[in-house]
């Protein structure tokens, strides 16, 4: 052995016997294939029940009648709400991270699925960003329609500033209301965050762009089933991430409709919230009942799942 040498002879050098390390990851893989294959297994159950559900006659053709009835007559539920409820709290953790970003959780999980199912399909970009394209219909919409509603607001709307009443008509009269000061000038914004009163002609956004998510997401998940149909007739496996987003975003349809409840039930204002659902269901039927079910020669998207599955039919 040369004493120079600061390393082990070759006899004892470890050597790397690629056998050995493939049977040692092999086994370490075992235990995680007999709990993925189970989550597997259900999360296709899970998936395939809903998609038949969402994919259904009766969802696709009376959802919308669902919804209606639901604005309708949800403030009736006030009556049985409990103001100790953890609901009836306006700073509760789905009204903080929920409410005030509807649309961009639902822009954000259906872009995901539409764009996974379009390339899935048809493996065409073009095509692919033509039924994503709806969706930038629809934040145009919800744009201006949120834009259009706060100068109405604005414009129709007064600001007052409560005023102390005399001691002397409190104690002559306890029913007597606060005198108010008028504000001119003011806009709901400014008005609110001087913590004044504000008056005037209202629509609640909240619901309208519930009711309108809630309509967006059945008409976009529905197409699911045939896409499902399409992989087992090409004999492909749809895979876990496109079920898991199918999945979220039913989620989020399950989310918007408990919050719809909540607001209906816990915060009912008429006819504000009414207004606010009528506007929401106009805009899902002037879309999708008008515009994509026109040619596209009239700059339409066309529906969802539009050419995706024809060539299979």
């Amino acid at each position: 052995m040369n004493p120079k040498a600061g390393g082990l002879p070759n006899s004892l050098k470890p050597e790397i016997n690629l056998e050995k390390l493939q049977k040692l990851v092999t086994e370490v893989m075992l235990p995680g294939r007999f709990i993925l294959r189970p989550m597997n297994a259900t999360l296709e159950i899970l998936t395939d029940t809903l998609a038949w559900i969402l994919g259904s006659h009766l969802i696709r053709r009376h959802f919308h009648l669902m919804l209606s009835g639901l604005v309708l007559f949800g403030p009736v539920l006030s009556f049985w709400a409990s103001k100790y409820s953890i609901f009836a709290n306006s700073n509760h953790y789905l009204y903080r991270k929920f409410l005030r970003s509807t649309w961009g959780w639902t822009c954000i999980l259906t872009a995901s699925l539409v764009a996974v199912i379009s390339f899935s399909a048809c493996r065409r970009f073009p095509l692919c960003l033509r039924h994503l394209s709806r969706l930038g219909v629809a934040s145009w919409l919800w744009w201006g329609c949120r834009r259009l509603l706060t100068m109405l607001e604005d414009a129709t709307g007064t600001c007052y500033e409560p005023v102390a009443a005399p001691q002397e008509a409190q104690s002559s009269d306890s029913a007597a209301q606060a005198l108010l000061l008028l504000h001119e000038d003011q806009t709901k914004a400014s008005c609110l965050r001087a913590n004044m009163l504000w008056r005037g002609y209202e629509v609640s956004q909240d619901i309208l762009i519930l009711s309108f998510c809630c309509l967006l997401l059945v008409e976009e998940m529905s197409v699911f089933g045939q896409h499902l149909a399409q992989e087992k007739r090409l004999q492909r496996s749809p895979g876990a991430p496109c079920r898991l987003l199918f999945l979220l975003c039913a989620f989020l349809l399950l989310i918007w409709v408990l919050l719809l409840l909540c607001l209906l039930a816990y915060f009912p204002v008429w006819p504000a919230h009414q207004l606010g659902g009528a506007l929401g269901y106009l805009g899902w039927r002037g879309l999708y009942q008008g515009w994509y079910r026109l040619n596209v020669s009239w700059g339409s998207p066309g529906l969802p799942g539009e050419g995706l599955f024809n060539h299979l039919s």
